[in-house]
């Protein structure tokens, strides 16, 4: 469910935030800040949109962290190289996530829903973009 993963990829971005270090820690740690903040209003914005559709919206981390299919960041220091590539997979799991709602909105003719979806596959692949321009030649 796209809610419990964009959630997920929130916290974790969050995680790295906190704990990044190492000579990139401004940068990245600025970066995730900008990536956490535009995932918060972008899960108000799912969840508001499951309520436009008469739909409860699920909360609660435990509710949210079972729904969700990502992985959590191992505890303990890490290279920020790990914190980075992470969050790949983080956005790589939420992309996936998006273009199977973006397929079952086409099928629905929910053009409505289906433009949020694909507006957020955008943000995350330029993320993607982002990030990995960062791992390359590490």
């Amino acid at each position: 469910m796209l809610l419990a993963d964009s959630y997920a990829l929130m916290a974790q971005t969050h995680v790295a935030h906190w704990n990044v270090e190492g000579p990139h820690f401004f940068h990245l740690h600025a970066a995730f800040q900008t990536h956490y903040e535009e995932l918060f209003t972008a899960v108000d914005d799912i969840a508001e949109r499951l309520r436009a559709l008469d739909v409860m919206a699920p909360g609660g981390l435990k509710t949210l962290g079972n729904m969700s299919k990502m992985a959590e960041l191992d505890d303990g220091p890490a290279p920020a190289k790990d914190f980075v590539a992470h969050l790949v997979e983080g956005n790589e799991l939420v992309v996936a996530t998006a273009m199977e709602l973006r397929g079952a909105c086409e099928k629905a003719g929910d053009l409505e829903t289906q433009d949020m979806v694909i507006a957020r596959i955008q943000v995350h692949e330029k993320t993607l973009w982002m990030l990995k321009s960062f791992l390359k030649n590490l």
